[in-house]
């Protein structure tokens, strides 16, 4: 096995806290109608917090129709985020597991860094390229670019 993964990061103008509220704990509900060229829906299972799954249905955008995650962490007071891949994605097909993580640091500006990380447990170093983790890093980072633009164009919105 082949561990693999990505660290990125960006400054925000839009506080930690209210980056949380709507890229995390409200995505189910904001996410698809921010890019639904891309996602049809988020469904969950559970109350959300951890131990809950989350299924994230795509659109024929995307080439596969779905990820199921595992939701391991959900930090409601230190802004963190992490979850575990269950199903579909690339799971089984170029890696046995992928876990992801996502932080929103205050800054003095009120702002924040929203920092991701995505690790992958390939099956062999051949058949996972960097494309595969540009599939999840670009994923994770313009998910979140699109929170980010939607809570700059409304200010009051997760206030």
């Amino acid at each position: 096995m082949i561990v693999k993964g990505f660290k990125n990061e960006f400054k925000s103008p839009v506080s930690a806290a209210r980056m949380f509220k709507a890229g995390v704990v409200d995505s189910p509900n904001l996410v698809p109608k921010l890019i639904p060229a891309i996602i049809k829906e988020i469904i969950i299972d559970g109350d959300g917090k951890a131990g809950s799954t989350k299924r994230t249905n795509f659109t024929d955008a995307i080439n596969f129709g779905y990820a199921k995650d595992h939701i391991d962490v959900l930090d409601e007071e230190n802004f963190m985020f992490k979850y575990s891949l269950l199903e579909g994605g690339r799971l089984g097909k170029k890696y046995e597991a992928a876990t992801y993580e996502v932080r929103f640091e205050e800054c003095d500006d009120g702002g924040c860094m929203c920092k991701m990380a995505g690790t992958f447990n390939a099956y062999s170093d051949e058949g996972f390229t960097e494309d595969d983790i540009n599939v999840g890093r670009n994923g994770v980072f313009g998910m979140y670019k699109a929170v980010e633009g939607y809570l700059i164009a409304n200010p009051d919105a997760y206030a």
